[in-house]
């Protein structure tokens, strides 16, 4: 059997349980396989989701049943149910969507944390809602920042995109909360960095290294506050974490980073939960038709609450 398996309820298997229809040889070969793939969520009927509870109901004509054994993020049952207002959908049609990540919430499963929901997920259990195919993974944000992320709804549409993203075609801006003023205030960072895959950690690398990647980023100063300041970053390129350790190796460190935080602090760390970074604007061609697109998606609540103490800590100090 594949990793992606349906069959279509006839005649010869109407009215056999769940369990003992996938038990058989031709399908997982033994009902503890089947009770397996059942307590994991792999199963589905009609397009909704099966669980063990469901291994005794008996299957129709017409129904369809599908096993996905490489669904990600599955080797444990989903957390809750899809509740209305946990997806922030941007924009949507019959081949894309792109949604407001919320901080704190992963892009896609990872495989060492599969039993946390990821908007991945939410936008499976949105679209098995309307009766339709899972998402396509297209590009990631790191989990602790927010902003917008784009999913394919077929193949051909996440091939394009795809290759969009490998091309660096897509106009991807960020809005960053750092320590200290950038000088110049606006300009370009030119970096090689490599991935260290035991850290889990971009490291800056020398540009003769042949495992590191040019990393480029064009900044602007948004906003000056005392001691921090609000940039807008437009990534060139788009490597894992670029932003937080390209900004890190020239001293201005996001506010809340908890990772890229290596070399002397000079200034008294600000409270914030996460590092302060958000994907604010994406634009992109549509996959079929090559319209432009463009996303936006606005500052969450806590960034808006962190800028405004910073401005007001300037209000109070130039009052005294």
């Amino acid at each position: 059997m594949s990793a992606d398996s349906s069959w279509t309820i006839g005649a010869g298997t109407a009215g056999l349980r769940l369990d003992k229809f996938l038990a058989a040889t031709e399908r997982l070969g033994s009902r503890s396989r089947a009770g397996h793939a059942l307590e994991r969520g792999k199963v589905f009927v009609n397009g909704d989701e099966a669980s063990a509870a469901d291994a005794a109901k008996r299957l129709a004509p017409g129904d369809h049943v599908r096993v996905w054994m490489d669904r990600p993020g599955s080797s444990k049952r989903r957390p809750a149910p899809y509740r209305t207002g946990d997806l922030d959908i941007l924009y949507e049609d019959d081949d894309l969507l792109a949604v407001n990540k919320p901080p704190g919430l992963l892009a896609v499963p990872l495989e060492r944390k599969s039993e946390a929901d990821s908007v991945f997920d939410q936008i499976e259990r949105h679209l098995r809602s309307h009766r339709t195919r899972r998402p396509f993974t297209v590009h990631r944000i790191d989990r602790d920042t927010s902003g917008v992320v784009v999913f394919a709804k077929h193949a051909a549409a996440q091939a394009v995109l795809k290759r969009q993203f490998l091309r660096h075609e897509p106009e991807r801006v960020y809005q960053a909360v750092v320590y200290g003023q950038p000088a110049p205030p606006s300009g370009t960072w030119r970096d090689h960095l490599t991935w260290d895959p035991r850290s889990l950690i971009q490291k800056q690398t020398h540009p003769r290294d042949p495992l590191g990647k040019e990393a480029v980023s064009e900044y602007r100063l948004v906003e000056r506050y005392s001691g921090t300041s609000l940039l807008e970053v437009r990534l060139v390129t788009g490597k894992r974490n670029q932003i937080r350790i390209q900004a890190r190796l020239r001293g201005h460190t996001l506010v809340g980073e908890q990772r890229y935080v290596f070399g002397p602090a000079t200034l008294r760390p600000i409270d914030f939960p996460r590092q302060a970074l958000h994907a604010a604007r994406l634009s992109l061609k549509h996959p079929m038709s090559a319209a432009s697109l463009t996303f936006e998606a606005p500052l969450p609540q806590d960034l808006v609450e962190l800028i405004a103490e910073l401005r007001g800590h300037d209000r109070q100090r130039r009052t005294r």
